[in-house]
């Protein structure tokens, strides 16, 4: 771990080490991968949005790769994310179900048959996927196993990577995370 003093920079193997967790994931064990230190650019703007729906909805623009949280009936704060990779692209209406902040997290099964490298589960931290928070979008009153999370690798945000969910920058995510309440609809535009 990074001493009041030293100059050895913070990496995985150092923060797994000094954390008792060398044994969750392989990969990271053996990277040298240097532990993020800021939490990503902020990209959220208020942004003209003429709507209907009322504000606290969420709505995700998956083809602009643009989340608006509506603030009233003609204006949004607009967060760039990124979404879906081809195939796993979705659209359709949710609601908030869950919120946590610094979230573990399990790779559901379908995600475990395509990549079984994947580990079993990933504690809070530094390397997790979901980043500093997560909010789990849940159909009927049961979750979907997507979310709008953070990263800690805001260097891929804007892109088309992942499995379903939707990732803004942990600077981002920080900043919905407390604007949005449990029970906001969601409606994913594709």
């Amino acid at each position: 771990m990074n001493h009041v003093g030293t100059s050895a920079p913070m990496t995985r193997r150092r923060f797994m080490a000094g954390a008792g967790l060398a044994l969750v994931w392989p990969s990271v064990l053996f990277a040298e991968t240097k532990v993020p230190r800021n939490h990503g650019q902020r990209t959220a703007v208020m942004v003209s949005y003429p709507t209907k729906e009322k504000a606290g909805t969420v709505i995700v623009d998956t083809r602009a790769r643009f989340l608006y949280l509506v603030s009233s009936v003609a204006e949004a704060r607009r967060y760039t994310i990124s979404v879906g990779r081809d195939g796993f692209r979705w659209s359709g209406v949710v609601k908030v179900g869950a919120k946590h902040e610094w979230p573990a997290w399990t790779p559901p099964a379908e995600m475990r048959q395509r990549d079984p490298s994947l580990p079993d589960s990933v504690p809070p931290g530094p390397f997790n996927p979901l980043g500093a928070r997560a909010i789990y979008l849940y159909r009927g009153g049961a979750d979907t196993l997507f979310r709008i999370h953070g990263t800690n690798d805001a260097a891929g945000i804007g892109g088309n990577q992942t499995s379903g969910c939707f990732r803004l920058t942990n600077a981002d995510i920080m900043d919905i995370y407390q604007r949005i309440e449990i029970g906001a609809k969601v409606i994913v535009l594709d």
